[in-house]
């Protein structure tokens, strides 16, 4: 049994609640207007579709048994549940940067290369790509997973709101060198990601300064997919920096460190996109003048 240090996090009792709610709403109003709509079943806005639902993957590691034990005296997991924490909550992370790095492809193409758009980017392909995206993530945490599980523990208790494969490590009798090794190559694997993701950006530019149509298609499409990067890369440094220095800083900021990349990501991402992609404010703007109308 693992326990957790949930001490002062009380005042997140509201701000939870209110955060899961906004998120399952943004997450899946995004979803079904992609769904729903023909004109999003184009490649970018499947892998929009894939960004969203792995926003509602990650964060149910997290606040189900968050919310419970806020509502508990009790504030322990499983080992094994602590375990499937782990896996699914960096399995999430790690994912959203494989399908950021695909959309970026994506746009790569279509700006790039837009002749041979239709003829690169295959409902075979996109298919293909989606499905590696979930199973490449998947694979590295289960190989990371693997070796945590082996590991000999002497304590029981990890100073986060939730498990994580460092706070495990640092409970370890035995040593940890290959895990090191193998997180080491994970971090460094998805470093890369952003790499290309910067690399097909530099491209892109160059290619959408030379006209105008250029030009208004990467500020429509490709601004919003940035600003998720970014969004995606803050949080993630964030817990970073809280794996490092997170013994350094006030409660209230360690808790605020704790959950960033569970919260913002998740609920901001569908909105970036919901604001800024011209197909979806055109549909999000008719179903609410819809509704209106059908009340009136």
């Amino acid at each position: 049994i693992i326990t957790r240090n949930c001490n002062q996090c009380y005042w997140f009792k509201s701000l939870c609640f209110t955060c899961v709610l906004g998120l399952i709403f943004t997450v899946f109003t995004l979803i079904l207007m992609i769904i729903l709509e023909e004109k999003l079943h184009d490649p970018m806005y499947i892998f929009l579709c894939n960004l969203c639902f792995n926003s509602l993957y990650g964060p149910a590691a997290f606040y189900p048994k968050f919310l419970y034990d806020l509502l508990s005296n009790s504030h322990v997991i499983s080992y094994t549940g602590c375990l499937l924490q782990v896996f699914v909550i960096y399995s999430y992370a790690t994912t959203d940067f494989s399908v950021l790095a695909l959309m970026a492809y994506d746009r790569y193409v279509a700006i790039c290369r837009p002749l041979n758009y239709h003829s690169v980017m295959t409902k075979r392909r996109v298919v293909v790509l989606m499905c590696f995206s979930r199973f490449v993530p998947m694979l590295c945490q289960t190989i990371v997973m693997i070796l945590t599980s082996k590991l000999q523990l002497c304590g029981s208790r990890i100073e986060k709101l939730y498990c994580d494969n460092w706070s495990i490590l640092k409970l370890s009798c035995t040593q940890i060198t290959t895990n090191n090794i193998v997180g080491f190559i994970v971090i460094i694997f998805y470093f890369a990601h952003v790499v290309y993701i910067c690399f097909s950006y530099v491209h892109m530019i160059k290619s959408a300064v030379k006209s105008r149509e250029g030009r208004r298609k990467f500020l429509q499409t490709c601004v919003p997919h940035l600003l998720c990067l970014l969004n995606v890369t803050v949080a993630m440094l964030f817990d970073l920096m809280y794996a490092r220095y997170g013994s350094t800083v006030p409660q209230t900021v360690r808790n605020f460190m704790a959950v960033q990349f569970l919260t913002l990501p998740p609920l901001l991402n569908p909105i970036i996109y919901g604001l800024n992609l011209t197909q979806v404010r055109k549909r999000l703007f008719s179903l609410c003048t819809h509704n209106k109308q059908g009340l009136g």
